[in-house]
């Protein structure tokens, strides 16, 4: 499994279940969330990034979400992705291109999500 391959099935985890073990797995401590490139908000540490997901967070089987991976090396990698919402307040497709740099461990240490909602 790569770094990328690893990465998604953790944050798919944690999306899931909006556990903060899960949300842990998926983030190294020290890490920078980006929610969106221009935001004006930036979660440093996984104790800000664990508020800010959780505060942001996505109930189960409110989404799907298929992937693929565009480029990676062992630093890092562009995840493009398509987010569906059938249903409640974000309903419609949003397209995704998620940046990610990896420890040693394969967690990000810094995750950007370039997202943008398709026309209706």
């Amino acid at each position: 499994m790569t770094n990328a391959t690893d990465f998604v099935a953790r944050y798919l985890t944690a999306w899931t279940s909006n556990d903060p073990v899960d949300i842990a797995a998926v983030f190294a401590p020290e890490a920078v969330y980006h929610p969106r490139p221009n935001a004006s908000q930036i979660a440093s540490g996984i104790d800000e990034i664990t508020a800010f997901w959780l505060e942001e967070r996505d109930e189960p089987g409110t989404w799907e979400f298929e992937w693929t991976v565009v480029v990676e090396d062992a630093n890092a990698a562009a995840i493009r992705g398509v987010t569906s919402y059938p249903a409640g307040a974000k309903k419609g497709v949003y397209d995704n291109l998620w940046l990610v740099r990896f420890d040693t461990d394969g967690r990000a240490v810094e995750f950007t999500d370039w997202w943008i909602s398709r026309k209706k």
